[in-house]
């Protein structure tokens, strides 16, 4: 099973604007060098902290297309609202929980269904909380650090 990277997004600091990126780098227990999470990973670290299992969110680009088609046609919304850090193409990302899966040249783990919130439902589009439950993508860790750009290969591993 294997799909490849769409688009990369990446938020600095909480709440902050996503920015697309063509290429990332993926560190093992920390996430995605300067995203939000991986800063926050570090912090809790250096305080002796658990850090916790949101390294990285995926989702599949067929179901924004079908999200933005039949609930937010004409708003101006594009992939970067749904706030999620990869947009993959061509992978069932809901069969990866507890499942370890390659992106780029990292390994990872798919932790739980990335469900959609109340702050994404209040700033992207009122639909979202009844229409992307069950399908708003993978929240995962990185077990080994790697590279990933747009057009990488994200697949089960063997």
């Amino acid at each position: 099973m294997s799909g490849k990277i769409e688009h990369i997004y990446l938020v600095t600091e909480k709440r902050g604007e996503p920015v697309a990126q063509d290429a990332i780098q993926l560190e093992a227990g920390l996430g995605i060098v300067g995203d939000r999470y991986h800063a926050n990973a570090q912090q809790r670290l250096q305080t002796s902290e658990a850090v916790p299992d949101n390294h990285l969110s995926l989702v599949d680009k067929a179901v924004l297309d079908e999200f933005l088609a039949d609930e937010a046609r004409d708003s101006g919304l594009g992939y970067k609202d749904f706030r999620r850090s990869v947009i993959t193409s061509g992978i069932d990302l809901n069969a990866l929980v507890g499942k370890e899966f390659t992106v780029g040249s990292a390994l990872c783990r798919g932790i739980e269904l990335c469900e959609p919130c109340a702050f994404l439902a209040a700033t992207v589009h009122r639909g979202v909380l009844p229409g992307l439950v069950g399908r708003g993508g993978l929240r995962a860790i990185v077990i080994k650090g790697g590279e990933a750009e747009t057009g990488s290969l994200v697949a089960a591993a063997q």
